[in-house]
């Protein structure tokens, strides 16, 4: 019973592991010096043992040609004594063929290896031998394996290769014959190859003993070499393991200049884009959770003290209504402005430059009761977003608006200068402090507080304005308008800028 519920617990349970079919990332994961050392070893083996074979096929080549050469020596030999030789004794052309072959024998000194011998079959048939002394050290020469001597005395070929459990034989032979009678004696060379490709094996051995040996050598050079090579790249990957969300501080130290100091250079440089990243991140959080908790906080407190009067509900729903369409804004601009990372952000397309500028001067003059001008237009056709230019515009105006008095003058327009399309919105207001002309344009941060101004916005607008400009490859430029006031320029590429410039 113990064990059967046991067993049942065993199953049951979902954090129990099999150590035979755990497996483990890191443990298969195999490291680039391994890599390397891997390939290198099997270049370097694959180019080794295709010398060491192609050495041995020269080799053996060569044992071939020279067997060649020697058995045609020999029975050239033979063959010319027997034409131009004569009988010692007589001083007359030989009339025997064992008187020729014994005289021409006794004038031989054989090679290691060789043999050469005559062969003469009698009248009885049986085949009887006249050889040289020659110092062979092989199992069974061939004069001692009758059954050899016979095939070779009966084969019709000029040439051969005999095969023997004992050793190859390579062999010649010359036949001689009386007038118009079938040959009865033959002139034989022959040469037992074993002991000279033996030579050649041995020397293919040493090479691949010799390759070996080369190939530990070269594995512990190259494993060393990878280790110092890859090195830089164990600090990268050990400063990336230790980096954190909250510590984007350390940085990798660049030595030299060569294609790793060119990856810790580009791992810094992508640690400071993160960094900052971070940081603007975090700024962001921060300042949108305080611009959220505002309107939350006014919303609630007004709902916690409304009463039953009539009057007071209806003050209370419109303030409450009031805060939530500020939250809404809020929402929908942070949402533009998450949109603003998006590469479809901006689809341009052709644009007439006029049309879009009094277009914005139409829809700006219901924004509020000023002194609406149109400056001038720049009659020129550009690749844009017609919907996001106008978008900037309209809040360009709408910031002009709220930083103006009734009746003073906000004057929009569009102008052609140089290489770029200028579209803008002057105003007669009090303008912009000089230490607010950067921060104006961040998310969240408001300019001092001018005269007349009307603070209800939650600093989002320049910034959208911004993100639309970039999203142009172009940029927002504030200047002080003549005779006081401030004047926001889109600055633009008249034609569609190079990937990657910005104005």
């Amino acid at each position: 019973m113990t064990t059967t519920t046991a067993r049942v617990r065993a199953t049951a349970d979902p954090t129990t592991t099999d150590p035979t079919t755990a497996t483990d990332p890191a443990r298969r994961r195999i490291t680039a010096r391994v890599r390397i050392l891997l390939w290198l070893l099997l270049v370097m083996a694959v180019a080794l043992i295709e010398v060491a074979t192609t050495t041995r096929s020269f080799l053996m080549r060569d044992v071939d040609n020279r067997i060649s050469r020697l058995l045609t020596q020999e029975t050239g030999e033979f063959a010319g004594f027997e034409k131009r030789g004569g009988d010692p004794q007589t001083g007359q052309p030989f009339t025997s063929a064992r008187r020729l072959l014994t005289v021409f024998l006794e004038q031989q000194n054989p090679d290691t290896d060789e043999e050469l011998m005559g062969l003469v079959r009698g009248t009885d048939g049986v085949l009887r031998q006249l050889r040289q002394p020659s110092d062979i050290s092989v199992a069974l020469p061939l004069y001692r394996d009758s059954d050899a001597k016979r095939r070779i005395f009966d084969s019709p070929d000029p040439t051969g290769t005999l095969s023997r459990p004992e050793g190859e034989i390579r062999w010649a032979k010359v036949t001689v014959a009386h007038a118009g009678a079938k040959p009865d004696a033959a002139f034989v060379v022959a040469f037992h190859s074993e002991r000279e490709r033996e030579r050649v094996n041995q020397v293919f051995r040493a090479l691949l003993i010799i390759s070996g040996v080369a190939l530990l050598l070269t594995t512990g050079i190259a494993w060393v070499a990878a280790g110092r090579i890859l090195r830089p790249v164990r600090v990268v990957r050990t400063a990336a393991a230790q980096i954190t969300e909250q510590d984007l501080t350390r940085r990798i130290p660049v030595h030299g200049k060569d294609d790793i100091a060119a990856l810790a250079e580009t791992f810094n440089s992508m640690l400071d884009r993160l960094e900052r990243g971070f940081a603007a991140q975090r700024e962001f959080v921060d300042d949108a959770g305080h611009e959220l908790r505002t309107p939350i906080t006014i919303v609630r407190g007004h709902l916690e003290v409304m009463g039953d009067d009539p009057a007071e509900r209806d003050e209370t729903i419109r303030l409450v209504t009031d805060e939530l369409d500020r939250m809404s804004r809020i929402v929908e601009d942070l949402l533009l402005l998450a949109k603003a990372e998006r590469p479809d952000f901006v689809v341009p397309e052709p644009a007439q430059v006029a049309e879009l500028t009094a277009d914005v001067f139409v829809k700006a003059r219901t924004l509020g009761d000023r002194d609406w001008r149109l400056a001038g237009v720049a009659d020129v056709e550009s690749e844009l977003d017609f919907q996001r230019i106008t978008q900037a515009m309209v809040q360009l105006a709408q910031n002009a608006v709220q930083h103006t008095v009734p009746g003073q003058t906000i004057r929009i327009g569009s102008r052609v200068v140089g290489p770029y399309i200028e579209l803008y919105v002057a105003d007669r207001g009090p303008g912009v402090q000089p230490t607010d002309a950067e921060i104006i344009f961040e998310r969240f941060r408001r300019g001092t507080a001018r005269r007349g101004a009307r603070a209800s916005g939650a600093g989002l607008g320049l910034a959208i304005v911004k993100a639309i400009a970039e999203g142009h490859h172009g940029r927002v430029r504030l200047s002080e308008t003549p005779g006081g006031g401030a004047t926001f320029t889109l600055v633009l590429h008249a034609s569609p800028a190079p990937e990657g410039q910005d104005t």
